[in-house]
């Protein structure tokens, strides 16, 4: 039990038996002198009960009134949050419910912040407290008057507008919160980077809308901002709830087709540039429905993503792509990794366990992890990509070109691989500024002492520009396309050459 509830609790029990025991005292002490009185032979006995029953009811309306201002406190209480003092979800039912009997237009936005939960879990619940505090802050400073501040559980917060042109007044509060937010919030003597993904949604007179369904609105439309990229406000549209529905499914589905061991592998491998031997095979993940239908991992895995089942199927991918590799000598296998497993704490200890069941050698293992892992959370990447290291496994920077990683990542992550992406290298042989761009990364990785990969490398002229430029890997359809694992054994420790017939004409497989 919270203070605030202990409070209200000690505050039902003063209202119930303080009033008993004051109204028994009066009516005790009237009814003996009434008594003594009658027994001293005073003619008035009857002046002295009336006497009394006024003072009874004096003390009546004063403990009825004192009851009524604690029922207040305690009502008061009951709609306020603890932790911020903000009105909470009770209170932000009761005012849109009170607006729209007015006949106001409402405007309501759910505001999630998208970095609170790895706050929680490398600082404490007591910064995360305070963190939650210090938003409160920030909301309340950026919207003034204009809205209504509400937190309605853990990091979440919802900002209510009623009133003329309501929408237009919230939807520019929340592009003030996002803005605000993608600048780190001091916390004591930290400085935490959150950002957060807000929902909007608006009722008009005469729509068949109740405060609960708004907030649902509200919800859909946030998850929304959360799958298009974060750090955006999204109003609700009500195609979201059959695309909801479709990804629920969706989930529903790879939940049972992971029990049903319906994924499968493909091996791509990378060929050395020098020799043109294939010395590091790449891991991709395919599924097929019992129906034949294949489903591509750039629709399913943002949704694995989105539900956390990233981990499970992450973890199965690891298991078998080591199981797989193990009768591939000195060669080393590339696994991918999501941000999300990246961010999970127990993800070096899972790796650990899948080495040591398999047996694989730690050092042929290459785990590849997109710019977006770094940029969500350096801090936790970095704790993270410690303990892997320690194991011996090496790390890449996948598809580096297309984000946000700078020199200033290199330099503190340190990653053995850089894999330079496709769009890059198809870039760099048509024009000279993007050249130069390819030119300046491999040095950088070269100074670094990272081996350098090109991906995507799908024409000979493309093959021969990345070797003049001193990349030691190719990775492309013009030399393999992904295979299965039992074809990988073929192609080792000979030479190969480039294969054009592996490019499907007019179009690029991934």
């Amino acid at each position: 039990m919270d203070h605030r509830q202990d409070f209200v609790s000690r505050d039902s029990k003063a209202i119930v038996f303080g009033p008993l025991v004051v109204l028994a005292g009066i009516f005790l002490a009237t009814f003996a002198l009434t008594l003594a009185s009658s027994r001293l032979g005073i003619a008035q006995p009857m002046v002295v009960l009336a006497s009394g029953t006024v003072l009874f009811a004096a003390a009546v309306a004063m403990l009825a009134h004192s009851g009524v201002r604690h029922l207040r406190q305690a009502e008061q209480l009951n709609l306020t949050d603890s932790l911020t003092y903000l009105p909470n979800r009770r209170a932000l039912h009761r005012d849109v419910q009170q607006e729209m009997l007015n006949g106001a237009e409402v405007a309501l936005a759910l505001v999630d912040l998208d970095g609170f939960k790895l706050v929680n879990d490398h600082y404490g619940h007591g910064i995360g407290d305070t963190a939650i505090r210090e938003c409160s802050k920030v909301f309340c400073d950026l919207t003034e008057d204009e809205a209504t501040i509400y937190r309605l559980a853990g990091d979440e917060f919802a900002v209510l507008v009623a009133g003329p042109v309501a929408g237009t007044l919230l939807e520019g509060l929340c592009r003030r919160i996002i803005e605000r937010l993608a600048k780190p919030v001091k916390v004591e003597d930290r400085r935490l980077s959150l950002g957060a993904s807000i929902g909007l949604a608006r009722y008009a007179p005469g729509d068949p809308v109740d405060s609960s369904e708004l907030l649902r609105r509200s919800d859909v439309a946030m998850s929304a901002s959360k799958r298009g990229g974060r750090m955006r406000c999204t109003w609700y549209n009500r195609a979201f709830d059959k695309s909801r529905e479709q990804l629920k499914q969706l989930d529903d589905e790879m939940r049972v087709a992971l029990a049903n061991d319906e994924f499968r592998l493909a091996y791509q491998p990378l060929v050395d540039s020098e020799n043109r031997t294939v010395v590091a095979v790449e891991c991709l993940l395919r599924w097929e429905r019992p129906d034949g239908k294949q489903v591509g991992p750039n629709v399913f895995i943002p949704v694995a993503e989105e539900s956390g089942l990233i981990n499970s199927i992450g973890l199965w991918v690891l298991r078998q792509a080591c199981i797989d590799a193990l009768e591939w000598e000195d060669i080393t296998l590339s696994v991918n990794i999501s941000a999300a497993q990246l961010r999970n704490p127990e993800f070096p200890v899972q790796l650990g366990h899948i080495l040591e069941e398999t047996g694989f050698d730690a050092e042929r293992l290459e785990l590849e992890i997109t710019e977006t892992c770094l940029v969500l959370d350096p801090v936790v990447a970095e704790r993270s990509l410690a303990l892997i290291r320690g194991f011996g496994v090496k790390v890449a920077l996948d598809d580096f070109g297309t984000g946000y990683a700078s020199i200033g990542f290199l330099r503190q992550f340190r990653f053995e691989k850089l894999k330079l992406d496709r769009s890059l290298v198809v870039q760099a042989s048509e024009d000279d500024g993007s050249r130069a761009m390819m030119l300046s990364s491999i040095t950088v990785a070269r100074a670094m002492k990272m081996g350098v990969t090109a991906e995507g490398v799908e024409t000979q002229e493309q093959a021969d520009m990345v070797r003049a430029a001193g990349c030691d890997q190719i990775q492309g359809w013009l030399y393999f396309k992904a295979m299965p694992a039992a074809e990988i054994g073929q192609h080792l420790g000979h030479p190969v050459k480039a294969d054009g017939n592996n490019i499907l004409k007019g179009q690029r497989v991934a």
